[in-house]
């Protein structure tokens, strides 16, 4: 900002007062319009186009108040006006010109009721209150520098603070460098001068609601002047729009892959959009910024409304709902291993059987109670705010920490509330009864059962249980034991089940050595299970619970069970080829089953044995195999073992035609092809692909390796898969997530590093092939992590209230600590704006605060 409060041509060197442009080109050069000029001064050449810009009313002086109405602006469609504020000193370049002749061209696109005319100038005797009170919008083309004084800047101040719109565009970041209140209108500033030249990028557009992006593809190539920013205003600003860095070089100032191109928010009761995009003068011929643009001024000068607080992190409230167990008991929490929620609010949250750090376990297995724990249920209930226990169940899976031989991953696994719950109290259990271990063998027999909740208890009766469906397992060896269930809109009930498979004797890759084993029963050949037809581990099951406590198979599972006569394959495969899948959803609307599950141990690819650790996510819409342990990620195959020396590395998998050749297969030898997988990250990034041979190997070597996905990145890594967010717009929930989340799938990972915490979109057309996301949004600031905040995350849904409900584990393994916590994540931002009442077309006298 000018240290001269003075305004007029004093104070501004070749500045002619009161000169406003509209332009266009032509071919004998650029139609020029005066408006406001000095007596005498010549009549410029018709304007051949409809509906000129509007001449500016005569200049005031900044001291000029306001009136006493509550918005500036027109009230009624038809009386719309934008004003172009451009500093060119005179004649506008010819990148200004572009812009302006865009930007007035949308002004009379669309329907009437949406059109709006644009008035140019380069003088800023235009800033004051009553001069700007007349516009509904007001755009920064080509203002670099120190462009107001004092008074001007107040006088735009003013402006915003009664309602005003504003839109910047690209170097109109870099106006009044020196003023606070500018930086927060922008939401940032520049870092330097950003990419070198002009460059061919991706913008990918998240926000599919705001009239600014709603018309323009998810992925959109262009070429730019891309600036950075700094700092990334990310979490304070809502971005519409990202520029995908690995499409173009972003130089020294490079952001990563948050990138954000196009924002805005209610900024100190007015509305300011921002986009980087439009740099270079032929940006302004392309029609989809013009689309942009367009949208762009439809939310600010208040002719439709949007949500430009959805990703603001300051709008988000995250609340610890549970205290901490009473010493000696699991009356609160447990240790914390899933959750589902009600539709009178009430969240159902499990224990795995885990004791409190310290508790002494029994690990002998001669002893009688080797394993035993308390698989506990609990219920916070909102209407008192606490939560209750509500039954227990002994299972086996309480044999602490320690090695693969020692510690086990069994125990209540997982919940889900019948859909008719309400009615008749049914919940079902996903859990490994103590009862049945057979401690000679090291076997046991995992169950979903049914039990019956006392609604007016919170209880519920373990004589009510009803075993559906039951299977063996191995319990000579940890780990992976999956757990989690969902519903389909056809009540069809989803299982996950892990590959029960030790992570060691195969130094971390494929999970395929058949020659450990314990009498008689393999425990590192991950083809005795997930590789197996006839094998219910490592799996996602599909049955169809009945009334009696049985079930049936729906149509469409991955084998019928009669395949080569039958004894081969187990009808209730829906997937195959998973490790470990903790989490699971069902997207209701789309009947999309959505799953992640935990990768093998090996910290880097090699060329030898395959890819490194993957954890995974994918989206699934039919019966398949999705490749575990033969293949991972985009169908990158590991190399083959078995007997006599598993040492010795065989074959590499085909994934298009796989045969299970383990001497430990009871199913078919002939596979499902595997598939792709939508996600998969390892510790050196997301999506790692490498270059292929002529045989479709990829080289695997570390330095050859591009990351698809570069928004994620392991380590410790442990995939949680979330659920898909569906906004209930009739829903009165004042505390529920806004539409811009509708639809999204959210992905994050047991650890609060760098790994995924993420709200993801797909592409519809390419989701059911393994499609990568097309936009991912950080959640880092909304679900808080750190020591005080949710650390270690183990289950996440949404409630009937619209607000997230989320597991935090705790601070260790198999045990609770104080910690262990179920948390509420609301929002606080309140509804889109303008207010209906505070729409151009909207109705005066409904001003009065209300969403309508």
């Amino acid at each position: 900002m000018r240290a001269n409060p003075q305004p007029g041509p004093s104070a501004r060197r070749g500045r002619t007062r009161g000169r406003a442009w509209t332009t266009t080109a032509l071919a004998a050069g650029m139609t020029v319009t005066m408006l406001g000029g000095p007596p005498g001064a010549a009549a410029a050449p018709p304007d051949p186009r409809p509906a000129p810009a509007t001449p500016l009313p005569p200049a005031v002086t900044a001291a000029d108040s306001l009136s006493a109405a509550p918005l500036p602006g027109g009230s009624a469609a038809g009386d719309v006006r934008v004003l172009v504020f451009h500093d060119s000193g005179g004649q506008p370049s010819g990148r200004t010109a572009a812009g302006i002749e865009a930007l007035e061209d949308t002004g009379r696109q669309g329907p009437v009721e949406e059109r709006f005319t644009v008035d140019a100038t380069d003088d800023p005797a235009v800033f004051t209150t009553r001069k700007l009170r007349q516009y509904n919008a007001v755009v920064f083309l080509s203002t670099p520098g120190d462009v107001l004084n004092h008074a001007q800047e107040d006088g735009f101040r003013a402006y915003v603070e009664s309602g005003g719109g504003f839109l910047g565009i690209h170097d109109a970041a870099r106006t009044e460098p020196d003023s606070s209140w500018f930086t927060g209108l922008i939401g940032t500033r520049p870092a330097g001068d950003g990419a070198a030249g002009v460059q061919r990028a991706t913008v990918e557009t998240g926000d599919r609601g705001h009239p600014a992006t709603a018309e323009l593809p998810r992925e959109w190539s262009r070429k730019d002047h891309w600036l950075s920013w700094k700092p990334n205003p990310s979490g304070e600003v809502h971005t519409v729009a990202r520029v995908r860095e690995r499409t173009y070089d972003p130089g020294a100032d490079a952001l990563g892959w948050d990138h954000p191109v196009s924002w805005c928010r209610d900024y100190r009761g007015g509305r300011s959009f921002y986009t980087g995009m439009g740099g270079t003068e032929a940006a302004f011929a392309e029609e989809r910024l013009r689309a942009h643009l367009r949208g762009a001024l439809l939310w600010t000068t208040r002719l439709a409304r949007a949500d430009c607080r959805a990703t603001i992190a300051a709008h988000y409230e995250a609340t610890r709902l549970t205290e901490p167990n009473t010493p000696g008991q699991a009356d609160r929490i447990g240790e914390p291993h899933g959750l589902v929620t009600a539709e009178d609010g009430r969240v159902f949250h499990i224990g795995r059987g885990g004791g409190a750090n310290g508790d002494p376990v029994v690990t002998d297995w001669n002893d009688p109670d080797v394993g035993l724990g308390m698989g506990t249920v609990h219920v916070w209930d909102p209407r008192t705010g606490k939560s209750r226990l509500a039954g227990v169940v002994e299972v086996f899976g309480n044999k602490g920490g320690g090695g693969e031989l020692v510690k086990n991953e069994e125990g209540l696994l997982g919940i889900e509330l019948d859909p008719d719950f309400a009615e008749n109290g049914w919940i079902y259990l996903h859990y490994t009864p103590h009862a049945e271990i057979d401690r000679e063998n090291h076997l046991a027999r995992r169950r979903v059962s049914r039990f019956t909740l006392d609604h007016a208890t919170n209880r519920f009766d373990p004589a009510s249980e009803k075993v559906l469906l039951s299977w063996e397992v191995q319990i000579h060896s940890c780990c992976h034991a999956g757990g989690g269930m969902a519903w389909d809109s056809g009540e069809n009930l989803y299982i996950a089940t892990g590959d029960t498979n030790s992570s060691q004797f195969s130094d971390g890759y494929s999970g395929n050595n058949p020659e450990p084993a314990f009498r008689g029963v393999s425990f590192a050949d991950a083809r005795r299970t997930a590789g197996n037809t006839n094998n219910l581990n490592g799996k996602i099951l599909r049955i169809h619970p009945e009334d009696d406590g049985t079930y049936t198979v729906p149509e469409g599972n991955l084998f019928t069970g009669e395949e080569e006569g039958g004894g081969k394959t187990r009808p209730e495969i829906y997937v195959m080829g998973v490790r470990n899948p903790s989490r699971i959803s069902v997207d209701r609307e789309t009947d999309t089953l959505f799953a992640g599950w935990v990768g093998p141990d090996a910290g880097a690819p090699s060329p030898v044995w395959g890819p490194a650790k993957y954890d995974t996510f994918a989206a699934i819409t039919r019966a398949g195999n999705h490749g575990w342990p033969y293949c991972m990620g985009n169908k990158q195959p590991y190399r083959d073992r078995n007997l006599p020396d598993p040492s010795q590395p065989l074959g590499w998998y085909d994934c298009d035609h796989l045969k299970n050749e383990s001497p430990h297969n009871d199913g078919l030898v002939d596979l499902p092809p595997a598939r792709s997988n939508t996600i998969w990250y390892s510790p050196q990034g997301g999506a790692p692909d490498f270059p292929r041979d002529g045989d479709g190997i990829p080289s695997y070597e570390a330095e050859e390796a591009r990351y698809l996905l570069p928004w994620l990145k392991g380590g410790s890594q442990a995939a949680m898969n979330g659920p898909v967010y569906r906004h209930d717009a009739g829903s009165d929930s004042s505390v529920k997530w806004p539409e811009y989340w509708d639809g999204k799938w959210f992905v994050g990972d047991f650890y609060d590093g760098d790994q995924p915490r993420h709200a993801v979109a797909l592409d519809p057309d390419t989701a059911d092939k393994g499609g990568l996301p097309v936009h991912a949004e950080s959640l880092d600031g909304i679900i808080p992590a750190g020591p005080d905040g949710i650390r270690n995350l183990m289950d996440w849904k949404f409630g009937p209230d619209g607000a997230l409900y989320v597991l935090d584990y705790g601070r260790g393994f198999f045990t609770s600590t104080d910690e262990s916590a179920l948390w509420r994540v609301t929002y606080r931002g309140g509804p889109p704006t303008p207010l209906p009442g505070d729409l151009v077309t909207g109705d005066a006298a409904a001003r009065d605060g209300s969403d309508g």
